[in-house]
């Protein structure tokens, strides 16, 4: 090893430190038989000319030599995000102006001497000589004005690894990243003493590799930390991918509490909704969920929650015609028939002005007939049923409207009458309720999807507390503009009663292609957004303003992997789940069925 004597900066610090330990040992100051210096000594330090080694690590500092010509925005976020063990020193130090300008002074007449040498020979004048006189020049004229200040700036890295060849490996790896954005770095050859002791926290600047930056160049550097997102009273989504971190997120925190989740198929976006909800659950949120494939019936088993299956031959019902108003009766019923009527819309294939008309008025004494439009300051009056979808029919024969009742007829009288037409028989009084729609017709998924949403909706404005209503394959509701506005318009609302609203999907260019869908996507201040491919990757990038770095992690990251965006805070994070967890929540038949 080499000798550690011969190095003057080691061998005044062994002066300081055999100082120290005579004065510990004069006081009895020590740990066992060793004293505490000694503990958290190294054993020896070999220097060569690019790296160093201490102990069994071998250690390298690299300085920037080269930067581009135009900075940007976090010119240096890749160097934080590098994904290897490395430290980063900034030196910073303001130049005083009185110094500054005469530099600068004599630097523009270099300029313009030459300049005019090569006029006078009759010379192209390139940008070589063009770009630096115009800089300077502006750079002056700032300086004079109080607009800018100039600092020399040093940037240091220090590459440690276990052996030397992977030293050379990481270095290799470093400068590759740093050329892609025109920054040129070098090891400092014979000065990696010097270097390593520039990287001490002591400030001291011994390397010396220094460059004069303007304030708007170095502010531009600034901040020099990958995002973080913690909020104490939040629940844990995963590891932050660009240092290790802990990412949690409070969604009832931010602005509103609604979320979307888009990624495509296979990427893992029900497996985190479920992990989502089951830490939501430990928290005391209520949750229900609409599940159109039955991916949340383990869950929904595991934590004793309420399993409910829809279909034409199941006992559970829902009532579309049942409501529960918080406040004033005559409001409630008002904003409920307008529900209704996108209802019945979606049912008989939308709906002309005339028609609209028609459905309100009777609708309005439909609930008239059965007394619920008296109703006064939301109490329900004793011993009256709520009307059914046949009472509804009935009324419509009234009124003579032969089109619309044989449009509507399937559902009374024909093969799909006991879906719609029954009155309510669930409760939701428990904290994980799950709606099973996997058995209907797809042509009736986005009716009940429908129907499940506006009774949630009635039963969270009767009572509101924290809860969470999650619609997975949510484009099957962007399909029709009846229940794509019904949506949009519970999403909006949804702040008011205390209510998260969560839509999973996987089309993410036809939702975002709708209307009602970007207003969903800005109604929503949580977004996770998983792996994408190159036919959706434009239109996500352009709702939710996505760098070019961010763009390309969500084309090549993997399963489980995510872009969380809450407000606006953007963070790479891989989803997690415990070995208690992952059982209850896996859909995956290579882990179910091993």
């Amino acid at each position: 090893m080499f000798n550690l004597t011969k190095i003057k900066p080691i061998r005044d610090w062994q002066k300081r430190q055999k100082k120290k330990r005579l004065a510990h040992q004069a006081i009895n100051v020590t740990f066992g038989e060793q004293d505490q210096l000694d503990l958290i000594s190294y054993a020896g330090l070999k220097e060569e000319s690019s790296y160093l080694q201490i102990n069994d690590t071998f250690v390298r500092t690299l300085f920037v030599s080269g930067y581009p010509y135009v900075a940007s925005t976090g010119w240096l976020s890749m160097l934080v995000n590098f994904n290897h063990n490395i430290d980063i020193n900034y030196h910073i130090e303001q130049i005083d102006p009185l110094i500054a300008l005469p530099k600068l002074n004599r630097k523009i007449t270099e300029l313009e001497s030459t300049k005019r040498t090569m006029l006078k020979e009759g010379r192209v004048i390139g940008s070589e000589i063009t770009d630096p006189l115009e800089s300077a020049m502006e750079l002056k004229d700032k300086i004079q004005r109080g607009m800018e200040k100039l600092f020399q700036v040093s940037i240091y890295m220090t590459v440690t690894a276990e052996s030397l060849v992977e030293l050379d490996k990481v270095t290799k790896l470093l400068e590759t990243v740093m050329q892609t954005r025109l920054f040129y770095i070098k090891p400092a050859t014979f000065q990696q003493i010097e270097a390593l002791q520039s990287m001490l926290p002591r400030g001291e600047n011994k390397l010396a590799q220094k460059r004069n930056l303007d304030s708007s160049s170095a502010a531009l550097t600034f901040p020099f930390v990958s995002s973080e997102l913690v909020q104490e009273s939040g629940i844990l989504y995963g590891i932050n991918k660009s240092n290790n971190s802990l990412v949690i997120i409070d969604r009832y925190s931010l602005n509103n509490a609604n979320s979307i989740i888009f990624a495509q198929s296979g990427s893992g976006k029900s497996f985190t909704a479920k992990v989502e909800i089951l830490r939501h659950l430990m928290q005391g949120t209520k949750v229900i969920v609409i599940d159109p494939e039955r991916e949340y019936k383990q869950l929904a088993k595991s934590v004793n929650g309420t399993y409910i299956k829809l279909s034409s031959t199941s006992k559970e019902k829902i009532n579309p015609f049942d409501y529960q108003s918080s406040v004033t009766g005559e409001n409630s019923l008002a904003e409920h028939i307008q529900d209704l009527t996108e209802l019945i819309s979606l049912m008989v294939g939308s709906l002309t002005s005339e028609e609209r008309a028609t459905v309100d008025r009777a609708l309005l004494q439909t609930y008239k007939n059965s007394g619920l439009s008296k109703r006064k300051n939301g109490k329900k009056p004793a011993k009256i049923a709520y009307p059914v979808l046949k009472d509804f029919y009935k009324e419509l024969k009234t009124m003579k409207h032969k089109d619309l009742c044989n449009r509507l007829e399937r559902f009374v009288k024909g093969s799909l009458g006991g879906v719609f037409d029954s009155q309510t028989n669930i409760e939701m009084n428990n904290r994980l309720v799950v709606f099973d729609i996997k058995d209907l017709n797809e042509s009736l998924r986005q009716i009940m999807m429908m129907v499940v949403a506006n009774f949630v909706h009635s039963e969270v404005k009767q009572n509101p507390q924290k809860r969470m209503l999650v619609i997975d394959e949510g484009w099957i509701l962007l399909q029709e503009p009846e229940s794509a506005r019904f949506i949009s318009g519970l999403v909006r609302r949804a702040r008011k009663y205390y209510l998260g609203v969560t839509i999973i999907t996987q089309q993410a260019n036809d939702f975002l292609s709708q209307e009602y869908g970007k207003a969903i996507a800005s109604q929503s201040s949580l977004r996770i957004l998983m792996r994408q491919d190159t036919t959706t990757i434009k239109k996500v990038a352009e709702e939710f303003h996505l760098s070019a770095f961010e763009q390309h992690y969500l084309l090549t990251c993997e399963r489980g992997e995510a872009l969380i965006i809450a407000d606006q805070n953007h963070v790479a994070v891989k989803v997690v789940a415990s070995e208690e967890e992952q059982p209850l929540l896996t859909t995956d038949p290579r882990e179910i069925y091993i």
